[in-house]
C-alpha cells in the first residue's frame, strides 16, 4: 500500500464532517513530513550511535550528555532557529524553504535525532563484549562487529526509530512556525499536519471536529505502538 493510499482508506472508513479531501490531505501531510524526517535522522543517527558505542577518544561522555540533552530541546525554540535558517535573512534564505514541508521535515529532523541516537546508543552499549570478541576472534573486521552488534541490537534499535516517530507525529509547536499551518482555497493542506488542524479547530471551539481528528492521531499512535509490541515478542521467541 502506498503512502498516499493511506489517508484515502482512512477518509473512506470514516463518515467525517469535513470538506472532501481535507482529512486525507492532513493525513498525508502528517505522514509524509515525519517519515520522511524520521527516515533521514534514522540514516544519521544509527552510524553515529554505533560511531560512539565503539569509539574511545576524549570527550566522548560530553558529547553522550549532549546526545541526551538533545532530548529534552523545546520544540519551540528549535522552530524558530529552523525559521530563521530559512528566512531571508539565515543561511538557506535562497532555497525558500519558508513555509514548506521541507522546512517542517527539517524541524522535525533535528526533534527526532536525539532520542533515535541516544536509545541507539543505549541498545548498541548493551550488547555483551562477547559478542564483540566472538566476532573479532572469527576474522571479523570492525565493520563486520559492528553489523554483528547492531543484528544483537536491533529490538532497541527499532524502539529508538519509533520512539523518533511518536516524537515528529506529536509534534506542534515546531511545524506550526515553520510550515504556517496552511491550507488551499479548495480546504486542501499543504502544510498543516493533524497536531496543527486540532489545535486550530479547538481554539476555533470546534471539539467535535478536533475530537474527530485526535482519534485518528491516536489511531497512528496506537499503530506505532502495535509495531513495536510486535518486534519486541518477535525478539523474546527467537
Amino acid at each position: 500500500m502506498s503512502l498516499a493510499a493511506i489517508p484515502e482508506l482512512a477518509s473512506a472508513l470514516l463518515d467525517l464532517p469535513f470538506r472532501d479531501g481535507y482529512v486525507s490531505s492532513v493525513i498525508y501531510v502528517s505522514l509524509y513530513v515525519s517519515l520522511t524526517a524520521v527516515a533521514l535522522s534514522t540514516l544519521f543517527s544509527v552510524p553515529v550511535a554505533v560511531l560512539l558505542g565503539f569509539a574511545e577518544f576524549r570527550g566522548k561522555g560530553f558529547v553522550k550528555s549532549v546526545v541526551n540533552t538533545g532530548m529534552g530541546f523545546p520544540s519551540v525554540v528549535v522552530g524558530l532557529v529552523v525559521l530563521f535558517a530559512v528566512s531571508n535573512q539565515g543561511p538557506l534564505g535562497s532555497l525558500n524553504l519558508v513555509f514548506t514541508r521541507e522546512a517542517m521535515i527539517a524541524s522535525q529532523f533535528v526533534l527526532a535525532t536525539p532520542p533515535i541516537t541516544a536509545i541507539t546508543l543505549a541498545a548498541v552499549s548493551g550488547v555483551d563484549e562477547g559478542v564483540r570478541d566472538a566476532a573479532r576472534a572469527l576474522g571479523g573486521t570492525r565493520l563486520d562487529a559492528a553489523l554483528v552488534v547492531l543484528k544483537e541490537a536491533r529490538y532497541g534499535i527499532a524502539t529508538a526509530i519509533l520512539a523518533g516517530f511518536g516524537r515528529a507525529i506529536s509534534e506542534v509547536g515546531s511545524v506550526l512556525i515553520v510550515g504556517g499551518n496552511i491550507t488551499s482555497a479548495d480546504g486542501v493542506s499543504k502544510t498543516r499536519t493533524l497536531t496543527t488542524a486540532i489545535q486550530l479547530e479547538a481554539r476555533q471551539g470546534q471539539y467535535e471536529t478536533a475530537m474527530i481528528l485526535g482519534a485518528v492521531l491516536v489511531a497512528l499512535v496506537l499503530t506505532v505502538n502495535a509495531v513495536v509490541v510486535h518486534f519486541g515478542d518477535s525478539g523474546v521467541t527467537r
